[in-house]
């Protein structure tokens, strides 16, 4: 059996902050993301991150949960610079994802 696990990072408007996390459904994490109405305190609420800018799947949570761990002690630049790499322009890829 195939699984899917996602790493994933958000972006703000502006694209001045970035937010990395995993999920098993990337659809209903986006839309959690962007209905979080009630914690106030979540990262994503507080620096308003609801833009999807990259993904990547993985067929195995330990190598998802892995992944993410490893992306979140990069440096800002390297996390750009991962990014760029599927998406340089920095397109929100949310409305991709809800097509699905």
């Amino acid at each position: 059996m195939i699984h899917n696990y996602f790493v994933y990072i958000l972006t703000n408007k502006n694209k001045t902050v970035v937010y990395t996390g995993v999920t098993n459904d990337l659809s209903i994490r986006l839309k959690q993301h962007i209905e979080n109405t009630q914690n106030k305190f979540a990262f994503t609420k507080k620096y308003n991150c609801f833009y999807l800018v990259f993904f990547e799947r993985h067929q195995f949570i330990e190598h998802a949960i892995e992944r993410e761990k490893e992306i979140k002690g990069w440096t800002r630049v390297k996390k750009n610079s991962l990014i760029e790499i599927e998406n340089p322009n920095w397109r929100f890829l949310n409305d991709e994802i809800f097509a699905e």
